[in-house]
């Protein structure tokens, strides 16, 4: 059955109308129709199981059959701060992390970051990933849709994450074994993620974000490629704390 992410304001007592951009999905890419089966969250832990009973011009009008509590999210949340990547590698990056149960994706320009994006393209991306994440979320049937942020500097990220537990993969990190006593002493509901573009960090970065507290980990012997090591950290936690 498929699954879509509305807004409050698009449920009511009996029914739900999908419209917009989730109807032209809906009837071009899954080739829904009257009499069809979807299931709608609004991004608050509930489900509406429904039934299409009507299309009207450009929306579907959808029969509201059972409505129940559901949670897919971890008991803790994450943000992902990575810093912007080349090419289209955050694309995957970000719809990877939603299934992977991010709560949070913020976009940050390093010192290291080959990619500079001006206000213009800044927007363009944004928007472009705010429609991953929630096809992403439809995908992985999330109960709570994640949200990605404006780009932030390092310095803004890192003081933005101050109330949680900061982890920072790092080459130059301590061995695995101290990842491990790190991981097993996250003593926060929220977590926050740190990863460097393909240039890796800047020295003055780690000695700021060790300043603020961050918790520079190995994530092993092997180098991983900016677009693996978040996803592979995520893995772990949700492993971890996947209830």
């Amino acid at each position: 059955m498929r699954s879509f992410f509305l807004e409050h304001e698009k449920v009511n007592g009996t029914e739900v109308v999908i419209d917009g951009s989730t109807f032209n999905h809906a009837k071009n890419v899954y080739r829904l129709k009257v009499g069809d089966n979807v299931t709608v969250t609004t991004g608050d832990n509930v489900d509406y199981e429904c039934i299409i009973k009507e299309q009207t011009g450009s929306e579907f009008i959808c029969e509201i059959i059972r409505k129940h509590s559901r949670n897919s999210e971890l008991p803790i949340e994450i943000t992902l701060y990575q810093g912007l990547p080349k090419a289209d590698k955050m694309d995957l990056i970000v719809q990877k992390a939603v299934e992977l149960g991010a709560s949070r994706i913020v976009p940050v320009a390093m010192k290291r970051s080959i990619v500079k994006l001006d206000e213009k393209k800044s927007e363009h991306k944004i928007k472009r990933w705010d429609t991953i994440i929630k096809n992403a979320a439809e995908q992985s049937k999330r109960s709570v849709l994640p949200e990605i942020t404006n780009i932030m500097t390092f310095n803004e990220a890192i003081k933005a994450a101050q109330d949680s537990f900061i982890l920072l993969p790092y080459e130059s990190a301590r061995g695995v074994e101290y990842t491990r006593e790190v991981l097993s002493g996250i003593d926060k509901k929220s977590v926050s993620i740190f990863i460097g573009p393909e240039g890796g960090f800047d020295d003055d970065e780690i000695d700021f974000a060790i300043e603020n507290g961050a918790h520079i980990i190995s994530l092993g012997r092997r180098i991983l490629r900016t677009e693996t090591a978040g996803l592979m950290l995520l893995s772990i936690l949700t492993y971890l704390y996947e209830e």
